[in-house]
């Protein structure tokens, strides 16, 4: 054996011949025409997992369109659209300016509680809100401004506790863009909860205070 033949290796015996070849490349041809039958997904053109939040328009077609009854004033709740909290203006039968907090509250988390219509669902509002969630006043010894929830605030979706927050906490006669206070139905402290701007784009994290000191 020479050199060269140690280096790269003896010479095979014979040569492959054309008809073989072209079976190869026919087997190749007929395996990507079948490409679901030979187990290979085209990568050509992405994959659509479903329409992507920023594709959401998260306004309505009657936005400024709305004109509240002579009974009625406008007001502002939070809804979830593209996985963020986007602001909508309903009509309530409450003055927030002139009403009790208690009352404001209340209607407001009416609103929270509301299906979207069908012009808000098209835009991709939804909520999750629980239908049966109830607001009652502050319990003996509580710090002023504390309103009681039905449940536990931790308790419930995260989403829907930062509805709750950030539509109160826009309120002039709740919140007044500070903290608000929240409790549950049992003795535990309330707890300051805060609307900011990370609430909002990530709705999954509502910033606390932790338990507020009972006066």
């Amino acid at each position: 054996m020479t050199r060269s033949e140690r280096a790269y290796g003896a010479p095979r015996r014979g040569r492959r011949g054309p008809g073989r070849a072209v079976a190869a490349l026919a087997a190749v041809a007929a395996c990507a025409s079948l490409a679901a039958g030979c187990g290979i997904r085209s990568t050509s053109v992405p994959v659509d997992a479903g329409a992507a939040p920023s594709r959401m328009p998260c306004r309505t077609a009657s936005a400024q369109a709305a004109t509240p009854s002579p009974e009625s004033v406008s007001v502002r709740i939070y809804l979830v659209c593209a996985s963020q909290l986007v602001t909508v203006e309903r009509t309530a039968e409450v003055d927030e300016s002139r009403s009790d907090p208690l009352v404001v509250a209340q209607a407001l988390l009416n609103e929270l509680q509301r299906e979207p219509d069908a012009d808000e669902r098209r835009a991709g509002f939804s909520t999750d809100v629980p239908a049966a969630l109830r607001v009652t006043d502050a319990h003996r010894g509580d710090p002023e401004g504390t309103l009681r929830l039905s449940e536990q605030p931790d308790d419930l979706p995260a989403e829907a506790l930062a509805q709750v927050v950030c539509s109160y906490a826009d309120s002039e006669s709740l919140g007044a863009g500070g903290p608000v206070l929240l409790g549950g139905p049992g003795n535990y402290a309330p707890r300051g909860y805060l609307c900011t701007t990370e609430t909002k784009t990530r709705p999954g994290e509502v910033p606390t205070l932790g338990a507020v000191e009972l006066s």
